[in-house]
């Protein structure tokens, strides 16, 4: 008898054994999921099953990420009642609740339903999405439980983040004790649905921090939330529930928001071996809930940071000027509520008040909301519910208005209560400064036509000394760089041109490495051993003395390990010079276009180059306090460092854009032939998209060894880009790719991923062309790729200049063509 118990046992393992080899990503009601056991979601992107985080030997039934390397666990669902040893087992009843039992056959946590759905053989699924559902066998999508509405520490996608009125099941994050412990730790996100919903960190039960209302476009207290190519957000507020959520754009790219146990909620994205750090929904010390007290404003760019708002003073002026502001700020001007004698004062850029004691309509315009303000007494202030097409409906506040910062940008407009004596002292502030600026520009005007006088007379003195146009331009240049009070970058050094001509031998041939587009280069070895490169402007160089000027003032501001780095500048006599670091393997090209040096490159170091010019050129665009066009890459452009690191070199041609900008034009094209990308040679039309073009040529050059301008095939009249297209299309891209490094390349799906990326970046309209942010994405990961389209200029032949486009082409420099278009269309 013991022996046929035992042999119906090994049947029954062996049979559960067949039905997890057979559908590993569901478990049935007669299966038991046990620990050493997993499932796997269809794609193979999530697993679930049991694991130990960190250096802890606590066993928990989580689900984790199955193709990213480092573990990295999503949900658990006994975070507060591990197991201690490897006897747990999962399993799921007729009634559709999941059991997690331990050895001893007790219960350590089960499933708990707000929904009330008859279960009908039921059974256990893990997702795509990472979310663990239990559902009706029949496919019935209308789930009995799931993990993603009783979330841990993780915000994934496609889950709703928020409220549902009708069950008032409430979704929200919270965190880990630590990384060994996933045990409740002290901080939770949350949304309170008083008022406008609205979500709060919390520690324990304190307010740590505020996202503040959504206003149609982001949450008023996350102005870094913007639309980006990784995700897309929205939120959502009926009457039946109230929730964020987020899907990708791309399902191949992994991205997760966590909230870690020190309290800060991040989002990462995982780019080869590691999660990457994206953006922070805190910011700095201005997001600390209430630093500032009621009526308060924080601006993290004043000092002090807090400051009460227009018409309001410190509660208590000696805890405030002592930097205690949680008293905050009461009214100068007490309110009376009496018809015409109170108004409303907009203050613009606000993260919104807390909304837990207001009221909002969804329907209202601002001028409606405004005399429902009016009519209340306890209304203290009002604003746009949505900020959208000009704005519409409306929110109104009650009582103090707690929890207000400033931005820069993104910021909102609010309206607040005044005393109509407070608010005709603000519009009589408003028209004395208005006359005070009038003055000051009458009093500019008039400076400036005296210095204008003076500044003509001294030039006709000067051509009396028949001094030449170069002289006079070099004066102002003196007086513009060379004196270091008046530099807008003070710290780079002035070198002078006896120190630079000791280096560099007295400008021997000897120590010249090249001619550049507006003069020639030369090395040279500093007193202290140190090597520079010298770039010396060709005095007779047309263009030279703007772009000089502008080199100085860019390269003084950026700091970024594949960008070369400026050490300092020189402006004496008729003498104008630039002094960098040195690059001990010179230019990209003298290598990629060398029948002989080429070799040296193999292809993880070619990869490795494209990888540095792309985060170059995204620093450049996204990162850098200035948002720069570089306009002028190419091969000669990328410098070399001694273990090969790209530096991105000669930004005399770069362009700097304000604010948002991402555009502009130009009457004076100006570039080399063969990288400019259609709509900036031909219409004078320059973006970040047209570094992106030129990019992408540099790719393709990289990959093939061959220069896009000049290229020639016997079977046709294309140029790189437009062979390159073809032999895409016909899948013969391989075939591109240069024989120098045929040998050292042991994944030529990694060749084809950067010709395909290449192409992308060269289509012909510039909405077409991903983002250096983008880019970098794409090159440091696995995420799927759409399909070029044609790319720009890619029959070198014939090309689209019109009868009246007059074409400037000059040849200054041995590696390209600099090209300048007067007038274009």
């Amino acid at each position: 008898m013991e022996a046929i118990n035992v042999l119906h046992l090994l049947l029954i393992s062996l049979f559960s054994a067949f039905l997890f080899a057979q559908a590993t990503d569901i478990i049935t009601p007669n299966q038991t999921l046990k620990d050493g056991d997993t499932i796997v979601s269809k794609d193979g992107s999530f697993e679930l099953g049991f694991f130990s985080p960190g250096g802890s030997r606590n066993r928990y039934l989580g689900i984790w990420y199955k193709k990213v390397s480092l573990q990295t666990v999503v949900w658990v669902a006994n975070r507060d009642s591990p197991l201690y040893d490897l006897s747990g087992a999962l399993k799921v009843n007729g009634n559709g609740r999941l059991s997690l039992f331990s050895g001893m056959n007790s219960l350590i946590w089960s499933s708990f339903s707000l929904k009330k759905i008859d279960a009908r053989d039921p059974i256990v699924q893990i997702l795509d999405t990472g979310n663990l559902v239990v559902r009706n066998s029949g496919g019935d999508q209308d789930y009995i439980w799931q993990s993603l509405d009783y979330p841990g520490d993780t915000f994934l996608p496609g889950m709703k983040y928020g409220i549902d009125f009708l069950t008032g099941l409430n979704r929200f994050l919270t965190s880990w004790k630590s990384p060994d412990d996933p045990s409740t730790g002290n901080y939770t996100n949350k949304m309170d649905p008083n008022g406008v919903p609205q979500f709060f960190l919390k520690r324990n039960s304190v307010d740590v921090f505020r996202a503040g209302p959504w206003n149609g476009l982001r949450f008023t207290g996350m102005p870094n939330l913007k639309p980006n190519p990784i995700y897309r957000y929205e939120f959502v507020l009926t009457e039946d529930e109230a929730y964020y959520t987020y899907r990708l754009e791309n399902p191949s790219v992994i991205t997760r928001m966590q909230l870690i146990p020190s309290g800060a909620l991040q989002r990462y994205t995982w780019v080869e071996s590691h999660w990457n750090f994206y953006l922070s929904a805190q910011m700095d010390s201005c997001d600390r809930y209430m630093l500032c007290g009621s009526y308060g404003s924080c601006n993290i760019n004043e000092s002090p940071a807090c400051s009460c708002l227009k018409g309001f003073v410190p509660n208590s002026p000696e805890a405030y000027s002592d930097g205690d502001w949680s008293k905050g700020c009461v009214r100068r001007v007490k309110l009376g509520c009496g018809e015409g004698e109170e108004d409303f004062l907009k203050i613009s850029k606000l993260k919104l008040p807390d909304t837990r004691a207001s009221w909002y309509d969804k329907s209202m315009d601002l001028n409606e909301c405004k005399r429902a303000c009016l009519r209340n007494c306890s209304c203290s202030a009002y604003s746009s519910f949505d900020i959208r097409d000009g704005g519409r409906g409306c929110i109104i506040w009650f009582g103090d208005l707690l929890d207000i910062r400033e931005y820069d940008e993104n910021g909102q407009d609010l309206f607040v209560r005044l005393a109509t004596s407070e608010i005709e002292k603000y519009n009589i502030y408003d028209v004395k400064g208005k006359k005070r600026m009038m003055l000051i520009i009458v009093l500019s005007i008039s400076l400036f036509l005296i210095c204008l006088c003076i500044c003509l007379i001294v030039c006709n003195m000067m051509k009396r000394k028949k001094l030449t146009t170069i002289d006079t331009l070099q004066r102002d240049l003196d007086r513009v760089s060379s004196r270091r009070q008046e530099e807008e970058d003070p710290e780079l050094p002035f070198l002078d041109l006896e120190v630079i001509s000791e280096a560099t031998c007295g400008f021997s041939d000897g120590n010249k490495l090249g001619q550049g587009g507006f003069g020639p280069v030369y090395k040279g070895t500093l007193s202290t051993g140190e090597e520079i490169a010298v770039k010396r402007l060709s005095r007779t160089s047309r263009q030279g003395i703007e772009e000089f000027k502008n080199e100085i003032k860019l390269m003084a501001k950026l700091q970024h390990r594949n960008l070369v780095k400026i050490l300092g500048y020189c402006v004496e006599e008729d003498e104008r010079m630039l002094i960098y670091e040195y690059q001990r393997n010179k230019s990209l090209d003298s290598f990629i276009f060398d029948k002989e040096r080429r070799i040296e490159l193999d292809w993880p170091k070619r990869v490795e180059i494209i990888k540095g010019i792309a985060r170059g050129l995204m620093y450049l665009h996204q990162d850098s306090r200035l948002r720069i066009i570089h306009r002028d890459l190419k091969a000669s452009n990328v410098l070399l460092d001694s273990d090969m690191n790209p530096k991105i070199s000669d930004f005399g041609l770069a362009r700097t854009l304000g604010g948002d900008e991402t555009e502009a034009n130009t009457t004076r094209v100006v570039g080399t032939y063969g990288y400019m990308s259609p709509e900036y040679q031909i219409d004078g039309y320059f973006s970040l998209k047209s570094d992106v073009f030129s990019f992408g040529v540099l790719v393709l050059e990289i990959v093939s060894g061959r220069r896009n301008h000049g290229f020639c095939n016997h079977e046709h009249k294309l140029n790189l880009l437009g062979h390159a297209w073809r032999q895409y299309r016909e899948d013969k891209a391989s075939e591109l790719t240069d024989e120098a490094f045929k040998e050292s390349c042991t994944d030529i799906s990694e060749v084809l991923r950067a010709i395909h990326i290449g192409l992308l970046c060269v289509q012909q309209d510039p909405i077409d062309r991903p983002n250096m942010s983008m880019v970098v994405l794409m090159l440091s990961s696995e995420m799927l790729l759409l399909d070029p389209k044609e790319p720009g200029f890619y029959n070198e032949r014939n090309l689209l200049f019109s009868d009246t486009t007059s074409i400037n082409l000059d040849v200054p420099s041995n590696n390209l063509q600099t090209m300048s278009v007067m007038e274009p269309r």
